[in-house]
């Protein structure tokens, strides 16, 4: 039996978010907040975090900005679930660009459902109002006092997914956004 390239790039999406999810679930119930566990000596370690905002912590307007931006991630969400549907069905787009678009829009769904409904799982925030859970954490270069001068933010599977779905994109597949937009200016 053959499975179509909708049906893999869904089992993807599906699979990738999963262990998004489960990797949180063991973090929020084994770890309290804040304690790090060493994995690889000082280089890498698990580090339990809830992020109210974005990227790095970033926060804007409060309650009205966590809404706002809880909502910008479903619409842009469902814009990527859209776009990649868009490109299978026409078929012009290589396999890597689907992959690669899954893998942010999978990141993306992890996220949403931490800010959805994480708050109203565990009892401390309504709908929409949740903490993302991280917990990778790699402070790869100290300084002589001991403190880390590159790279000190803790994230998460699905933020390792956008990451790794933007760069691939960035990397490997220019050639198909490039061409593109030269289709669109002739």
């Amino acid at each position: 039996m053959k499975v179509s390239r909708s049906a893999r790039l869904i089992i993807l999406g599906v699979a990738l978010v999963v262990i998004d999810q489960i990797v949180k679930y063991l973090v929020k119930t084994n770890m309290t907040l804040g304690e790090q566990i060493p994995v690889i000596g000082n280089w890498f370690r698990l580090c339990f975090v809830e992020n109210e905002g974005m990227a790095f912590g970033m926060k804007f307007g409060g309650a009205v900005g966590k809404f706002c931006l809880s909502l910008f991630r479903i619409v842009l969400c469902g814009a990527l679930i859209w776009w990649i549907s868009s490109l299978n069905k026409k078929g012009s787009a290589p396999a890597g660009v689907l992959v690669g678009l899954t893998l942010i829009t999978a990141g993306a769904f992890g996220n949403i459902i931490d800010c959805l409904f994480y708050g109203i799982i565990w009892d401390y925030a309504p709908l929409m109002f949740g903490k993302v859970v991280d917990m990778f954490y790699f402070p790869l270069i100290h300084n002589a006092a001991g403190e880390v001068i590159f790279f000190s933010p803790v994230f998460n599977f699905a933020d390792s997914c956008v990451t790794v779905g933007a760069f691939y994109l960035v990397l490997f597949q220019w050639r198909f956004f490039a061409s593109d937009e030269k289709k669109k200016s002739a």
